[in-house]
């Protein structure tokens, strides 16, 4: 069994607070924006933009949960670290791996579309 450590690279706060200081800036003058570019823009017309940006927020923010529950619940089970796993995800045949990246990409976008659909 091939146990080498997978240098992962280091995870910076910079660049999530970055993006989610960026929607919430674009939540605040969104509307602003809008009735600068175009005196006739009623509130349901910023609302639908608005109600777009607060999904992608609320997406953002609980993918957030979803990964520190997941590493958290990671180190109480005591499962190998994820570096181990990705090596092991390598040793897959190329039909299971593009079956996996489907899946996930699948649930993701089903998460996506549930906080869309939740608040619009």
């Amino acid at each position: 069994m091939n146990t080498k450590k997978l240098k992962l690279p280091a995870f910076r706060w910079e660049e999530p607070a970055g993006i989610f200081m960026l929607l919430m800036f674009l939540w605040t003058f969104g509307p602003i924006v809008l009735r600068g570019m175009d005196d006739t823009t009623g509130t349901i017309d910023q609302s639908i933009w608005l109600l777009v940006l607060l999904s992608i927020i609320s997406f953002l923010l609980l993918t957030g949960l979803a990964w520190w529950i997941l590493n958290q619940a990671w180190m109480a089970i005591g499962l190998p670290a994820i570096s181990l796993m990705v090596l092991q995800f390598n040793t897959l045949l190329l039909w299971q791996q593009v079956r996996l990246f489907l899946a996930s990409f699948g649930l993701l976008l089903l998460a996506a579309t549930g906080c869309l659909i939740a608040l619009c």
